[in-house]
């Protein structure tokens, strides 16, 4: 993933199962999506775009184990 942001490689790899699904992902979904935020709030053309049912999936599956 060269040229790729630190953040997006963090939830790429831990999406492929290269890396753990740890605090650091946990950290770096929020970073991203924060940012997303800002997107939408500028433009009305980011309105539509989320993260994938993969990505819900994940944090769903950190939660449940955070709790646990």
């Amino acid at each position: 993933m060269a040229g790729t942001d630190r953040h997006c490689q963090i939830v790429g790899e831990s999406l492929m199962g290269d890396r753990p699904v740890d605090e650091q992902t946990c950290d770096s979904v929020a970073a991203l999506a924060e940012r997303l935020e800002r997107l939408r709030e500028s433009s009305h053309l980011f309105t539509g775009v989320a993260f994938s049912p993969y990505v819900h999936k994940m944090m769903r599956h950190a939660e449940t184990m955070a709790v646990s």
